[in-house]
């Protein structure tokens, strides 16, 4: 498979760089060779059809997989194969299947992501002194900023299982945030959203950027990919087939072919495309 990488404008330094990421389980390869790159103040996509190794990819870059080849930097430093550790790094992540404390509130949810930025250890904590009542009501008024930020501050004594779909989503954006990310990714964060809740997540993820944050993002509603993101890479079959503008990649032949699982020859335009991929929204993605 030829990969093209259509030339953007930079828009600041890169902050995760992925070269020749490559992940096998025994026989089988997920992720074949792939480069990939976000900058400073970018939001970039990453779509494919079903199984194409997008969630391994994320995977790797996080520290759950440890890749068979390549290598993952962060501001220039190899990330670690632990995902706390990459945590710590600066890289937070979500996840397709929402990963919340079901039973805890959403305070307290928002309070376990601040749990590689706060210092005091297991005696500090045991004996509670000054120095570990400081940094809980840092922590809280931090968090409680966060809350505020994604629209749930109201909710911050709701338990997490209590809350609507979409509250749930943004939670769990929420403590990632807490982690005080350089980087954010994100598994297809609208996933059984409404248009209304999809909207609002678009404007969040605008808001997240706006902060500092760049962004990767994996979905299969391509009106939410295409406007949302500087830039757009697309594997299929484990590689990256192409990279580019959201125009650039709409317009591009090969992934309507990709999409629509036909030759190109005769194939509806990119629009058509664009709709039988979003008809996928819902589908479980791959791993």
């Amino acid at each position: 498979m030829t990969s093209d990488t259509i030339p953007v404008t930079q828009t600041g330094a890169t902050v995760l760089d992925a070269r020749g990421v490559t992940m096998r389980f025994g026989g089988l390869t997920a992720v074949r060779d792939v480069d990939l790159q976000v900058n400073e103040g970018e939001i970039v996509g990453l779509i494919g059809p079903n199984g194409a190794g997008k969630t391994t990819l994320f995977n790797c870059m996080t520290g759950l997989y440890t890749p068979t080849d390549g290598k993952v930097n962060y501001k220039g430093k190899v990330l670690p194969a632990r995902s706390h550790l990459v945590t710590q790094a600066g890289v937070a992540r979500t996840f397709q299947n929402i990963r919340l404390f079901a039973n805890m509130t959403v305070l307290e949810n928002v309070l376990v992501g601040r749990h590689t930025r706060t210092k005091e250890g297991l005696w500090s904590a045991l004996l509670r002194g000054p120095g570990f009542k400081r940094a809980e009501r840092e922590s809280e008024a931090r968090a409680m900023e966060l809350l505020e930020f994604t629209g749930l501050a109201e909710k911050r004594d709701h338990l997490a299982r209590n809350l609507p779909y979409g509250e749930q989503r943004k939670l769990e954006i929420a403590r990632a945030l807490a982690s005080e990310p350089g980087l954010l990714l994100l598994d297809e964060p609208t996933a059984g959203m409404n248009p209304q809740e999809t909207r609002a997540t678009q404007d969040l993820v605008f808001a997240i950027r706006d902060q500092g944050i760049a962004v990767l993002v994996i979905e299969h509603d391509m009106r939410f990919i295409f406007n949302l993101c500087d830039r757009v890479a697309v594997l299929v079959q484990g590689e990256k087939l192409v990279e580019g503008t959201a125009a650039q990649v709409q317009s591009d032949e090969r992934v309507v072919a990709a999409y629509l699982g036909t030759p190109f020859e005769g194939a509806p335009g990119a629009e058509e495309a664009a709709e039988v991929a979003a008809a996928e929204h819902s589908k479980e993605s791959d791993r």
